[in-house]
Parts: structure tokens; sequence; C-alpha cells
């Protein structure tokens, strides 16, 4: 392929990325327009911002699955037309009706978003070989790019001249129409495994038993979610609906790679990933709201403006950090993960602006490396999957953060934020408790009764609070911090298995990239 072509792709799914990114931070920043409008609980909302992620854990996991059998520009168009579906339908939400259609609409849109990053990940591993850490990196700076976008255009439309939310909303469609024409008329090139006619069934060999079964284990919680609350099937069938669904494709897998048990590698890696996306992801589909309450809603606004900044500029940097460091990417990662994990705990007990600079600005560090850099150690040591396993490492960070990281945080902010007011005064817990109670993966054991949405709104917004609403505001941020310390042990988790894998490949001669020819053989041998 000619250097122009090879760039231009490139940047091509840079503007991809950045789209879905515009999109994510319009989003983050209109919960509260969400919660006022429609009375929707913190759980309810990150039920919404959940079905975001889980539809793109099925647009990448399908993406991934065919894109190599029938290339990459079909695709790019499925995902056009649906980034402007979901648009269209997010725009009907009203009334009663408005937690389903949001939820869909949201749906649709990660399910493009997903489409698009089967494209862009392995093309972006194909084209550059040589060096996957680096161009990945370069590649998912979009994310924090259109974050960044977002973000602006939310605190001028939304805080400063107070424009409807639907209209926000349609701004992620200008950069959807800029990656079409980037991609227009281009040409693409296939994966090593599939140049090699590596068959499906081999391609999964790899992910095996082993990787299906941290797949399908997401898998079956978001199946019960959607029999339960899109097609209103009673809980215990829905229960039931989920775990047959999660067995049936695990079956699937097994039947595909003929019941291989896969690598003990990349089982690993599948499930750190699932870490990844719930601490990176989950909290990014938070930090605005919950940054918003222990200051304003304008600071919120400029702490993640200055988080995604730092990551747009440090994913530009991982080559250089890494060769003046001597890491390698599992070093990386494992470095990453420390400082994630102090700067959350740091967060918890920001009280000015300044240590909420600090403590985001260490935990945006932190977190800048983990998605890009997973994909390309998956692509390194596993390139007889081709399109498939960093498709499915994606799907699984994905669904991790609409089943765990959003809904999960969403959860503990309600049972911190209720479990205080309720210490602190259980009369006044008693007028503003919600409705229905928050639960945490459908478990009933877990069930917690948060604030209700609407009149919290009416206590922050009021101009003169009365002692009640400042206790009930009070009570919210003080769920808030220990919702921050409560995200700061995945980290923690994550950097103890980096570690191990430190410790795994310093004992077979060190962490390097294998092709597709020293897979093949290292098998055989």
């Amino acid at each position: 392929m000619s250097e122009n072509n090879r760039m231009r792709l490139l940047w091509a799914g840079f503007m991809a990325i950045l789209a879905a990114g515009v999109g994510f931070a319009i989003r983050g920043g209109i919960f509260d327009n969400w919660a006022k409008e429609f009375g929707f609980t913190g759980a309810q909302l990150g039920a919404i911002g959940g079905m975001g992620f889980n539809g793109f854990c099925f647009g990448i996991i399908l993406g991934g699955v065919v894109v190599d059998k029938i290339g990459y520009g079909k695709l790019v168009v499925v995902a056009f037309l649906l980034h402007i579906v979901s648009a269209l339908i997010t725009f009907t939400a009203s009334g009663s009706s408005a937690f389903m259609v949001l939820s869909l609409g949201m749906f649709i849109f990660a399910f493009a978003n997903g489409t698009l990053e089967a494209v862009a990940n392995p093309l972006v591993a194909t084209l550059f070989p040589e060096n996957r850490t680096h161009y990945l990196n370069i590649l998912h700076a979009s994310w924090p790019a259109g974050m960044v976008i977002g973000v602006i255009i939310g605190w001028f439309l939304d805080d400063k001249l107070e424009i409807n939310w639907r209209i926000q909303l349609a701004l992620y469609l200008i950069p959807t129409v800029i990656y079409g024409l980037m991609f227009m008329g281009q040409k693409f090139p296939q994966s090593a495994a599939a140049a090699k006619g590596v068959s499906f069934g081999n391609m999964l060999k790899d992910v095996g038993i082993l990787g299906g079964a941290v797949a399908c284990f997401l898998l079956s919680f978001f199946a019960e979610g959607f029999f339960k609350d899109v097609l209103s099937v009673e809980p215990a069938l829905a229960k039931n609906l989920g775990y047959a669904t999660g067995g049936i494709v695990l079956i699937a897998v097994g039947v595909l790679t003929k019941f291989s048990l896969g690598s003990l590698v990349l089982f690993v890696l599948f499930v750190t990933h699932a870490l990844v996306g719930a601490v990176e992801l989950g909290t990014d589909g938070w930090i605005q709201n919950i940054t918003g309450n222990l200051f304003t809603p304008e600071q919120g606004k400029a702490l993640f403006l200055w988080t995604s900044a730092i990551m747009f500029g440090l994913r530009f940097c991982a080559h250089w950090i890494e060769k003046t460091l001597k890491l390698s990417p599992i070093g990386l990662l494992c470095i990453c993960a420390a400082l994630a994990c102090g700067g959350l705990t740091l967060a918890a007990g920001m009280n000015t602006f300044t240590t909420a600079l600090i403590a985001l600005g260490v935990y945006a560090f932190g977190k800048t490396f983990f998605w890009p850099t997973m994909l390309a150690v998956a692509s390194d040591r596993f390139p007889r999957t081709g399109a498939v396993a960093i498709s499915i490492m994606g799907g699984i960070g994905m669904l991790s953060a609409g089943i765990i990281g959003g809904p999960g945080l969403g959860y503990t902010k309600d049972r911190f934020a209720g479990e205080s007011l309720k210490a602190s005064n259980p009369a006044l817990y008693e007028t503003y408790k919600a409705a229905a109670p928050s639960k945490f993966l459908n478990l009933e054991a877990t069930a917690a009764v948060g604030l209700d949405g609407k009149k919290l709104s009416e206590a922050k917004e009021a101009k003169e609070r009365t002692a009640d609403q400042l206790a009930v505001v009070a009570a919210d941020q003080q769920g808030d911090r220990k919702t921050l310390k409560f995200d700061s042990y995945i980290p923690a988790t994550m950097a103890a298995i980096y570690l191990l894998l430190l410790l795994y490949f310093k004992s077979i001669g060190g962490y390097k990239p294998l092709t597709i020819d020293e897979e093949l053989a290292g098998e055989k041998a």
C-alpha cells in the first residue's frame, strides 16, 4: 500500500472514533437534563449509559467476526447509517417511554461505534505491524479529542445558552459525515491471518473456551437485562434466558474451535480488559456528573476537559515513554494501573479545584494507555486471531463498562448517598428517597434505596437552600466521594495482574511481538 493510502486510513479511523467520543461526552453532559426532565434516578441514568456500552460490544464483536470475510468498507457504510438512525430515535424520547427510547438510541449509537472499531483496530494493527502500541495509541487519541470537543459543546450550549439537549446531541453527526468522506474510495489491506487463509475456527482457537467464557459471562447479564427491561419478561424467566443465551454462545465457540481450551494468557488479558472497561469508560461516563456535583457544573466540565486533554496529548507519546523508560507494553500498563489507583484515591478527598486538577490529572495519566495498549498486546502475541481477538477484547471492555462500570457506579452513588442521608436524618431520608430500590447486576441482595432524581435536582438548583436541602446535597456529595474511593480498587487489582504478567514474560525470555508464522510454528512444536 502507498504511504498516502496508509496514513489516510489511519486518520479516517481517527475521525470515526472521534465522532464516538463527541457523542459520548455530550451524552455524559446531558445526564442532568434527563434526570430533570424525566425524573430518572442515578441507577436509571447509569442503565441508559450502560446500553450505550452494551451496543458497542455487539457492534465490535459481530464486526470483528465478519470483517476479514466481507471487508472493511461495507462495515463503514453500516456504521454510518446506524449513527444517523440512532440520532433520529433518541430525539423522540418523551413521557413514560423515555427510558426505553433513550436506551434504544444509545444502544444503536454504540453499535455503530463498535462496528467502526471492528474496522479501525485491526486495520491499524495490520497497517503498522512494526509498532502497534504507538499507532494504536495515536488512533485512540481521537477518543479524548472527541470528548474535549463534546465537553466544549456542552459547556457553551448547555451551561451558557441552555440549548435543548436534542440539538446538542445532534452535533456528533458532523464528524460522522467527515469520517464517511475520508473512508470513501480507499483501498483496504487484509490482516495477516486473512492473507494466510486461516479459517474462522482457527482464528478463534486462542480464544477458546476460556476466552469465550469471559465474554459469555457478561453476555448473560446483558441478555437478562434485555429480556426483563426491554421485553418485560418476568425476572426469574429473564435470568434463565440470560444464562441460556450465554451458554448457547459458549457452546458455539466450543464447536467452532473443536473445544479448544484457549490461551491462558489471552484469558487473563480478557479478564483484565473487563476491568479496564469498568474503570476507564465507566468512570468517564460519570465523572462530569460527580465533579459537577462536588464543585459546580462548569468546573465539572473543566475537569473533564482537563483529563481528556491529558489523554489526547499523552497518547502520541507511548513509543517515546516506552523507549525512554525501557518498558515493555506490560510494564507501561502496570505503572499506569498504579497511577490510576492513586489518582482516584486522591480524587475521593478533593475539596478544592486545585486539588481536583492534581488528583484527576494523576488518574488521567494512569488511564491514558490502558485501552489501546491492551489491544496492541493481544495483536502482538496472538496474530493468528486476526481481527477476532482484539474485537472480542474491545467488546468485553465495553460490555463490562455497560454492565459493571456505568450501572455499578450509579448503584454505588445511590447506595452511599442514601445511606449517608439515612444515617444523618432518617426522617428527611423518608421524604427524599427514591420510589424504587437500585440494584447491581439485578441481584436482590444488592438492593439499596437512593435519592429521588427530581427532588434532588430541585434541592441542587434552589437559589437559597433550606437546611433540609443543604443536608440532602451534602449526602449526595458524600455518596460521590465514597463512589470514587470504591472505584480505585479496580485499577489496584489491575496493577497486581500486570505484575504477574511481567513475571510470566520474564520467565519466557521477555515480551516480544510474534509473527503469524512464529505463532503457528510454536503451536506445531
